[in-house]
């Protein structure tokens, strides 16, 4: 038997429960993991909700874990008992003691990289990784922009665009969170509580604005946004914290200096077995040099989950935060 949080019907944390279940048996192509640590995101909450629909009810919950591989089915020859591994673009139901997930969604875990590490950022790193070296191949001297570059994705983004010598704006919500940012690598941060962003970007770049604006929030930054894109830039809205973009007018871009946009995600990126292997292999890379440091600001036990899910709700945690089975 194995344990794992599930929940029937949707609602808040509180309809989060810890079952007893079998342990799953891989069917053909399919691997079992048991779960050495367990990444908490925003997105869990997405699907507990109902925001986002699971496949069915009960279901399982999250998609980011690190372990062993216990056991795997016909035809899996990537990997075999015994094997350190992660992952992070499999099936719901990484909230347990095991999981099971088709091969092609694990990656090999080197020694250099803790279970802990990889469970906390996994997700995250990913999505900085097709960020800044696939979405936008960041350059050397580069002055670009990131939203939200305190929060979990834009913290490590601060390390990388730092490691590649570029020049990170980070935009910020607060004094605080914008001493984090350049605790971790910013250039630059721009507090839009206390400042106006569009016109600390212009100074900060002599008035040429930066050949990339990386944006999470969506709706209520969209057309600051745009008004921060140099000419022939790009904007890569990657994220919908404050509500999706809609209604776009395409002719704004090229009144605005003939820009690109584009709309990625981490599936769209990492959709095969070598290039999800590849992204992490660059990720596992950055951390085993101390290029970028895995910051664990909260652990949980599985039976716990609820727990770790308010205070992620409230914006109580600090860095990454993992449960562990």
């Amino acid at each position: 038997m194995s344990k794992r949080i599930q929940f029937s019907q949707h609602g808040g944390p509180e309809v989060l429960e810890m079952v007893e279940v079998a342990t799953p048996t891989p069917s053909s192509g399919e691997v079992v993991v048991r779960n050495h640590a367990i990444g908490l995101n925003f997105i869990d909450t997405y699907f507990r909700s109902g925001l986002y629909a699971p496949p069915s009810l009960p279901s399982g919950l999250g998609t980011e874990g690190a372990g062993v591989v216990e056991a795997v089915g016909d035809g899996v020859t990537a990997f075999k008992p015994g094997d350190r591994v992660a992952y992070a673009t499999g099936p719901l139901g990484a909230y347990g003691e095991h999981h099971l997930l088709p091969a092609r969604h694990l990656v090999r875990l080197p020694e250099a990289v803790s279970f802990e590490q990889a469970a906390a950022v996994m997700l995250k790193g990913l999505t900085v990784q097709y960020l800044l070296r696939q979405t936008h191949p960041v350059q050397a001297g580069e002055t670009i922009l990131f939203h939200a570059a305190a929060g979990g994705v834009g913290s490590i983004a601060c390390q990388w665009a730092n490691a590649l010598g570029a020049k990170l704006i980070g935009v910020v919500g607060s004094a605080e969170k914008a001493e984090r940012a350049r605790s971790l690598g910013a250039w630059a941060t721009i507090d839009y509580s206390q400042e106006d962003v569009v016109s600390r970007v212009m100074e900060l770049t002599d008035g040429k604005k930066c050949p990339v604006v990386y944006d999470s929030v969506g709706k209520s930054t969209w057309e600051t946004s745009l008004d921060c894109v140099a000419p022939r830039g790009l904007l890569v809205s990657f994220g919908n914290a404050s509500g999706a973009v809609t209604g776009v007018n395409l002719g704004v871009l090229a009144q605005k200096g003939s820009l690109f946009l584009t709309r990625p995600t981490l599936a769209g990126y990492a959709d095969s077995a070598e290039r999800l292997q590849a992204m992490a292999d660059e990720l596992f890379e950055m951390i085993g040099s101390g290029k970028v440091k895995v910051e664990i600001g909260q652990r949980h036990a599985l039976a716990d989950a609820a727990k770790a899910q308010e205070a992620l709700s409230a914006r109580q945690t600090v860095g990454s935060t993992i449960l562990l089975p």
